[in-house]
């Protein structure tokens, strides 16, 4: 089996030696995405996890995208918060996006990230 490497300039560009996502077969893995524009390459909305999981999950949307696949072909998802007190507040917004179906996740309280991130989101999803 062959690894393909996925990219798309519609997410935020990596920040170390990691891709958006790796292909392999018919299974895609999406890297941890935190609440950064893919434009500037800023973080944004410090703080705020409800807006940071918005973000997040449109980046993972673009780059499933780019790798043939879609939010209604993730399969597993893990999700490491800052704080699980927060955990209602992320899992309202969260649940938008897989109203039917919902992936297999795992939700960790992570403790700190750096100053104002709230959430990072990564999944694996099906390329039909």
């Amino acid at each position: 089996m062959k690894k393909e490497i996925i990219f798309t300039e519609k997410a935020p560009m990596p920040k170390g030696p990691y891709s958006q996502a790796v292909k392999a077969g018919n299974l895609l893995y999406v890297s941890g995405q935190a609440a950064v524009d893919p434009k500037t390459g800023k973080f944004l909305a410090p703080g705020d996890i409800e807006t940071q999981t918005d973000l997040v999950m449109k980046n993972i949307e673009e780059i499933l995208k780019a790798g043939g696949s879609s939010l209604e072909n993730v399969i597993k998802s893990s999700v490491f918060i800052d704080d699980i007190s927060k955990f209602n507040d992320f899992n309202n917004v969260y649940k938008k996006y897989f109203t039917k179906e919902p992936p297999a996740r795992s939700t960790v309280e992570i403790g700190h990230f750096f100053e104002g991130m709230c959430v990072e989101i990564d999944v694996i999803a099906i390329v039909p």
